[in-house]
């Protein structure tokens, strides 16, 4: 069965710190593919809606492009609502019958699990891959593989905030997306 890791999220705007995360977790897992998918609605947290579904896809189209292993997968953005894990991931395991998924999560939302919509139907469908980070409790009564990825202090929240007051994001995102971001005005005052 090919193993494929998701990478949620609502991409606003994607970032190095996205990528540095897939990639470490695509190698120490030794996973096929990271599939981002960008969400509609997430449940526990709130979209800036300063941007479009569109304008995100074409964000995370760029930043990564140049991962062979790297991919986009849209189905949240299909639905309508609150983009819930488990029902999405019960459309993605039954449309791919060939695929064992691998759900990638922060060490935030590692303490937020016995919260989660369907949480045991989800156990059910997909491995957990929490990404550790400092200061988050990782014991959980779930069953989750760990993976440790550098520390980056990067959120899009700062992307966001540094485009606004007119300060550099070089570096930060990578150049295509930097470059879409400025000809599209996105995240401007």
């Amino acid at each position: 069965m090919k193993k494929v890791g998701i990478l949620g999220g609502t991409f606003d705007p994607p970032h190095i710190g996205h990528l540095i995360i897939a990639n470490e977790v695509l190698h120490a897992q030794e996973l096929d593919e990271i599939w981002f998918m960008p969400n509609q609605e997430p449940p526990h947290k709130v979209k800036t809606n300063k941007i479009s579904n569109a304008d995100r896809v074409n964000l995370l189209r760029r930043a990564i492009s140049t991962h062979k292993q790297f991919r986009i997968e849209t189905i949240e953005l299909e639905r309508k609502g609150p983009s819930y894990t488990a029902e999405t991931m019960k459309i993605l395991t039954e449309r791919e019958k060939d695929v064992e998924f691998y759900f990638i999560i922060g060490a935030d939302m590692v303490e937020y699990l016995p919260k989660w919509h369907q949480i045991d139907q989800l156990l059910h469908l997909v491995r957990f891959i929490g990404v550790k980070r400092p200061d988050y409790n990782l014991n959980s009564k779930y069953p989750i593989i760990y993976v440790d990825v550098p520390e980056i202090g990067i959120s899009s929240s700062l992307i966001r905030q540094r485009v606004e007051e007119g300060k550099t994001i070089r570096y930060l995102v990578p150049d295509e997306v930097r470059v879409y971001m400025k000809e599209n005005r996105l995240y401007e005052s």
